[in-house]
């Protein structure tokens, strides 16, 4: 099994709250760093995105990929690389767990990147890690100023 990175962050908002920015990918380049365009190209038959193009820039991560999503219930997305330049994989999944009287939601980011060029693991899991705390930062911000 590949190694892969994952975070967790507190958000004070009911799961449907999270779950629907994240589930909004034009609108990733508002609110992520990395991801500079969003292009949803498929959708399922809830209205759900299946396939993404993203533009990321993620410092040492540059790439145009596109990204194959599985929705898990309500509180859960995976994502799987179908096409990229730069990588040989992008998998990762968003958990979300509502927390106390469930108008908080903590909410689980986990990551696994590599790259068809080599770099050491480290610089990898260094990338990731950037990518996860980024991202969970990004989703808090914007989750919790109702935007």
């Amino acid at each position: 099994m590949a190694e892969h990175t994952s975070s967790s962050i507190t958000i004070e908002a009911a799961p449907a709250d999270v779950m629907r920015v994240i589930a909004d990918f034009d609108r990733y380049p508002e609110w992520t760093g990395e991801v500079k365009e969003a292009e949803v190209l498929e959708k399922d038959a809830a209205g759900r995105a299946e396939k993404v193009r993203l533009l990321l820039d993620a410092g040492a991560i540059k790439d145009d990929h596109t990204l194959a999503y599985t929705w898990t219930g309500d509180d859960e997305v995976s994502w799987t690389l179908v096409k990229s330049q730069m990588l040989r994989a992008l998998d990762g999944s968003y958990r979300l767990r509502a927390a106390g009287s469930g108008d908080r939601t903590e909410v689980t980011y986990q990551l696994t990147v590599d790259v068809k060029i080599p770099m050491l693991g480290m610089i990898k899991r260094k990338a990731e890690k950037v990518i996860i705390d980024r991202a969970l930062a990004g989703l808090k911000k914007r989750v919790e100023s109702g935007a």
